[in-house]
């Protein structure tokens, strides 16, 4: 497959394409980067391929685009996908409606497949997670803490809000998210979920769901030691829409 990356000039766009060059069926072809100078190229896979600055540039025949992007860019490329009939892997986090109605859009004429986490760990954290609520929901409070890197732009995670509303769709009372608990001297409810950030260091990613109950305590956390996880999962996500008819697919579908 030759693959177009969206982002390649971040950290997750270069892992993609190492990811990429490793694996024997895929080619990066080009990359498209707001942040790119003139005359730009990327090295991976053995040569040198060819940066743009904007999706009206590149002219490059492709079998799929990987995005690890800025969520402001993400309609563009999805436009660019629908006109080119190319099917879409979109891995930015930080999506506002504006851009989930580009997806839904998109969707209509091309494969879409949008995770907030391409980690197959962090879906099997989803299952457990799902699978605790019923049991603990009427006794247990339900906490989740993320911690990431500094550089890291949007807060919370998108997989802390990805894993929140996954337990909060088989609640048989929905839970009201609180984003940390400075300056309120309120109860805590157990119908709150607090959702808590940590920022500092190079962390890749690490996820805790707390449940807190009388007198015991269950945690289940997600550790990424690496960005190559969510590279590789890009990479599976690419195969996998490969042939698919339009429509949107998200990493439930995948595993």
């Amino acid at each position: 497959m030759d693959i177009i990356v969206s982002g390649i000039l971040g950290r997750m766009g270069r892992a993609v394409c190492d990811a990429a060059a490793d694996a024997p069926d895929m080619r990066v072809v080009c990359g498209v980067d707001a942040a790119t100078g003139p005359d730009q190229v990327v090295a991976t896979g053995g040569a040198d391929v060819p940066v743009f600055g904007s999706w009206d540039a590149a002219d490059i025949a492709a079998d799929a685009i990987i995005d690890f992007s800025h969520y402001t860019a993400v309609p563009a490329l999805l436009r660019y996908a629908a006109a080119k009939a190319l099917p879409a892997v979109v891995c930015t986090t930080g999506l506002g409606e504006n851009e989930r109605d580009a997806m839904r859009e998109a969707a209509r004429s091309v494969p879409v497949f949008n995770s907030a986490n391409m980690s197959l760990g962090v879906s099997v954290l989803k299952s457990m997670a799902r699978l605790a609520v019923p049991a603990l929901e009427s006794d247990f409070n339900v906490e989740i803490i993320e911690a990431h890197h500094h550089m890291k732009k949007d807060s919370p995670s998108g997989t802390a809000l990805m894993l929140a509303d996954a337990m909060n769709e088989i609640c048989e009372t929905r839970k009201d998210y609180v984003y940390g608990r400075h300056g309120t001297s309120d109860e805590v409810k157990l119908t709150d979920l607090g959702i808590h950030a940590v920022r500092g260091g190079s962390i890749p990613g690490k996820h805790t769901i707390l449940f807190a109950g009388p007198g015991e305590t269950i945690e289940i956390t997600h550790t990424a030691y690496t960005r190559d996880i969510f590279a590789l999962g890009a990479i599976k996500a690419a195969r996998y829409i490969g042939g698919k008819q339009h429509g949107l697919y998200t990493m439930d579908d995948l595993v």
